[in-house]
């Protein structure tokens, strides 16, 4: 499975690290062992269906046990029977 998540946490940090529950979820994708590449707007992530979805689910409440006051996950998911493309089958002719 490949999901693409985007954590917007209000607010997305604090007045020292501005950013400080984004990089939250952001630790919680990298804590998966997943295959991951963040990306300005959201980070993509692949790996067994299970993992996927439980990566999800961290990473979206990371940011409130970071200090945010509220969260909105915005995820997009691509599954497939049999023999699926991956990550770098879908992106290699763009980079």
């Amino acid at each position: 499975m490949i999901a693409e998540i985007q954590c917007l946490p209000t607010p997305s940090g604090t007045q020292t690290s501005p950013y400080r529950h984004i990089e939250a979820a952001i630790a919680a994708v990298a804590d998966s062992r997943l295959r991951y590449e963040v990306g300005a707007l959201g980070t993509t992530v692949e790996g067994p269906d299970d993992a996927v979805w439980a990566l999800v689910r961290g990473a979206h409440e990371a940011t409130l046990a970071s200090g945010a006051q509220s969260v909105v996950s915005v995820v997009k998911l691509f599954s497939s029977r049999g023999d699926a493309p991956g990550m770098d089958d879908l992106a290699a002719s763009h980079r």
